[in-house]
Formats: structure tokens, sequence, C-alpha cells
């Protein structure tokens, strides 16, 4: 050959192993650090073959199964829950189409494709060697779990919810909703057996399949008077400093004047002023609609709100999360006003109202709450453990005492004094008319037990009446787990 030709030819070859050793790269790089997402994609089927064929660890909480897989024909396994409809918030579901709640959350945990399970070299996971499936340990405590879900069940609530946790860690030790579903019957290995079961589901109106604790929203009446007091706090007042009250407040521009509760009359609400640990103790409606309208406002409110976890949605893990509870920023002062005592467009998940009580008890700082508390490897070495975060600090220290102290005078002498003697040492009550129906949103949250309180709990049931009525059901929860 001409040496031009053999000049050309020895490029080519230079160019042509470049390009192999590129492509080689690539690959490698597509199987060992990027397979996880792309078989994660929502728009790669190919996730959901197959995925019977994998024996899944277990959830567990409290030396409990929660969720286990069993073998069956044709080299199959099928998910088993224990006790479903009470602890379906915690483990959701694994059908053949999707998951939900630890399900989703540790599903890499649970299917042994977690990058930590990996206990040979890099080069068995280039090949595919399966790992087997680590185990889930949830921070739910099942007696307290089943205690809330009982009474929740006993209430006559249309819809209800509880949520406990830990105020020093974020914990959650209690997530039950009603009404609930059954795993079993969507974690099946037939398509068309799940898909049936979801379409009866998904047709009941109350929408069983939706967690009630964390992924709906409710007016959350007078609980939201707490945010409000901290706001009022914040910006300068005392537990004792007297504030405004009166039967019945109109906030500038608005057509209507707010007013307390019929039951309030010739009681302290109705004096022009009184101090602001009685005006919560009695949950004077006009107190807190002038604080929200005017002073400290809109903006003061809406901060503090923020503070607690309000205007986005909370992360419990990875892949799960709540909905965003909210409070209106306006300035209109009717809104404000109407959104200070928990009506209006103010919303709130029961996950969100038990950080408010967590953040008071714990010395005004709000912890992320979290929903597991360790992984563990098939062989047993740990590889995953829950750790305490702090979410944001509302309240300083003398701040949070006023607001703790407040909150232990509802049970003292106010709307909760009916809990005297239970283990519920402080709380706050709250009632939201729902437009248009004959129930109410009964809300409680609180902190106990009475001795070294460590709780927060938020109780909701939707039924006729008032939300002391479901303070026993706060008092029971924390029985259980101070049990």
């Amino acid at each position: 050959m001409r040496p031009g030709i053999d000049r050309a030819v020895g490029y080519s070859w230079v160019v042509a192993i470049v390009m192999v050793i590129a492509l080689m790269a690539n690959v490698t790089y597509l199987q060992g650090f990027e397979a996880q997402d792309l078989r994660d994609d929502p728009l790669n089927a190919r996730q959901y073959a197959d995925r019977n064929k994998i024996d899944r660890g277990p959830i567990v909480a409290g030396g409990e199964r929660l969720a286990w897989s069993e073998p069956v024909s044709g080299k199959r396994y099928q998910r088993r829950y224990r006790q479903s409809t009470v602890f379906a918030p915690v483990t959701g579901y694994f059908s053949p189409f999707a998951q939900t709640g630890l399900e989703n959350a540790e599903n890499h945990i649970l299917d042994g494709t977690d990058a930590r399970l990996a206990t040979t070299s890099f080069v068995d996971k280039l090949i595919g060697k399966h790992v087997p499936g680590g185990t889930v340990e949830a921070t739910i405590d099942p007696d307290a779990q089943r205690a809330a879900y009982a009474a929740l069940q006993s209430s006559g609530g249309r819809r209800a919810a509880a949520v406990a946790l830990d105020a020093k860690t974020g914990e959650i030790l209690v997530l039950a909703s009603t009404p609930s579903y059954d795993a079993n019957d969507v974690s099946v290995l037939n398509g068309q057996q799940a898909q049936r079961a979801f379409n009866r589901l998904n047709a009941q109106p109350l929408k069983p399949l939706l967690d009630k604790a964390t992924s709906e929203l409710f007016p959350p009446g007078s609980t939201f008077k707490t945010v409000v007091a901290s706001s009022a706090l914040v910006a300068g007042s005392g537990a004792d400093e007297r504030v405004r009250a009166g039967r019945s407040y109109r906030p500038p521009g608005a057509g209507r004047a707010i007013s307390n509760d019929a039951g309030d009359i010739g009681g302290q609400c109705d004096l022009s002023a009184i101090p602001l640990i009685d005006a919560y103790a009695q949950s004077c409606n006009t107190t807190f609609a002038y604080m929200g309208a005017e002073s400290p406002g809109n903006d003061a409110v809406h901060r503090e709100a923020a503070e607690y976890g309000f205007g986005a949605p909370i992360k419990i893990e990875d892949g799960m999360r709540s909905a965003a509870s909210s409070f209106p920023r306006t300035d209109q002062p009717s809104l404000s006003a109407l959104g200070s005592i928990g009506q209006g467009s103010t919303v709130a998940t029961p996950l969100q109202m038990a950080m408010v009580a967590a953040g008071v008890l714990n010395d005004g700082k709000v912890m992320r709450p979290y929903l597991v508390s360790k992984l563990t490897a098939a062989d047993g070495q740990e590889v995953g453990r829950g750790t305490p975060r702090q979410l944001s600090r509302p309240l300083t220290s003398d701040q949070a005492s006023d607001m703790r102290r407040m909150m232990e005078e509802v049970v003292r002498t106010g709307t909760g004094k009916s809990l005297q003697g239970t283990s519920v040492l402080g709380g706050k009550t709250g009632t939201a008319d729902v437009e248009g129906a004959a129930y109410n949103d009964r809300w409680f949250i609180g902190f106990g037990p009475r001795k070294d309180p460590r709780y927060a709990v938020a109780v909701m049931t939707e039924a006729s009446g008032y939300g002391i009525e479901s303070g026993p059901i706060a008092a029971k929860i924390i029985d259980a787990l101070a049990g």
C-alpha cells in the first residue's frame, strides 16, 4: 500500500477502537449506575413484568411481620399482609401494576436491587446476579396502631384518622385511617382480579384506598388556633397578656361578623379583653379572627404556619409524602380571619396537626416525621436507619413553654376539661363546620402522658358533635404507647 493509504487505515483503526471503548464505557455506566433509574422510569412497562417471581423481603414492626411473601405454584411469590385494614396506611400494597406505602418507599430494599444490599463484587452486580430482598422495620407501635384503629372505627365517624409522633425524634408511632382496605385483595398475581378489586374500591365514595392521615385534607377548626397563638407569641405577646375578645368581631371590609360559639355566651369570651391563655383555653373565635385579620396579621400567621410545615408536602420517606396543608396568604382581612379559626380555605392533614402539637412539646422544634426505623440485609447486616432531623423551629424555648402552658390550660379549665384524669396532659379541641353536611370534622390535638410527656397526637373524626369527642381517642392512643 501507499504511505497515505496506510496512514488512513491506521486512523480508521484508532477511531474504531476509541468508539468501541466509548460504547463499552457507556454500557458499563448504564448497567452499573443508571440501570435502576431506567427500570423505575414510569414509561418502562417492563418493570412490572415478572415482579411476582421475586421473593420480596418482609415489612416488620415491633417484632411482628406486617407484610411478607409466600411461594406459590410456578416459581412465583404471593404477597401477604397481617391485619391489613389496620396497617394499610403503613405497608401500602404491592399489586401487579404499582405499589404504595412502604412497599413503594423501600421497594428496592424489599426486592433486593438496592445497592446497599450488594455483598459481592461490582462484577456480580453488572451481570445481574440477584441479591436477596432485605427487611424494612417500621417505627409503628403495633399495639397502639391497633388501639387507634379500633377507637376510630367505634367513633361513628364517616371518615377518621389518627397520627401519633415521638415529639423528640419525629418517629411515626401511629398512622391509622378509616375507612380502610385489605391489601390482600389488590396484591394478587392475576392482573384482572386486581383490577376488579381496584374498581370496587375506587367506586366507594369515601375512597378507602386514600389514607386519611396523610393524603386527605380537612378544615382543622380551632386546633389551628395553636398556630395563630404561636404567631402572637413570636410577635411579642405572652400567655398572660390581655388580648381582644368580645361576643363578635367584624373584620375590616367584611360583610359579616364572626361570632363565638353559642355555648360561650355569658362566659369569658364575651368580655372585651382577657388573657391570651384564657382566650385559647375557651377557644374564643373573636380573639383569633382578630389576630389573623389585624394583629399580628395574615403575614405573621402565614409565616408561622410555614414554620410548622404548612404550604408544602411533608416528606415521610423517599416516594412517600403527605398532601400539602395550607393557610391562605391574602390581603383580605375577612378571609384571613376565617382561616385563622380553621375554616374557610385553611386545610390540614392529621399528620400536619400532629406536627404542630409535637413542635410545642419538643421545646419549639419540629422534627421531620419518618416511618422507617431500620433496614437490614437478608444476612442480618444493618444497611440503613431512620435518623431524627430537625425540620424547623417555629418557637423559642420560652415561647414553647408558654404554648405548652396554654394547651395544659385547655385540659385544666377549658374546652378539654373532660379529659382531666386521663393520660392527656395538654391539648386543643377543634370543631370545623362542613358546608351543607350534617356532620362536623371533630379534631383533637394534644400530648402526654402526664408524667414525662413524650407523644404528640392528632385525631380527626367526621360525625355530628364537637371536637372534644375525639379527645378520648387521643387518650387511648397515649395509654397504648405508654403501656
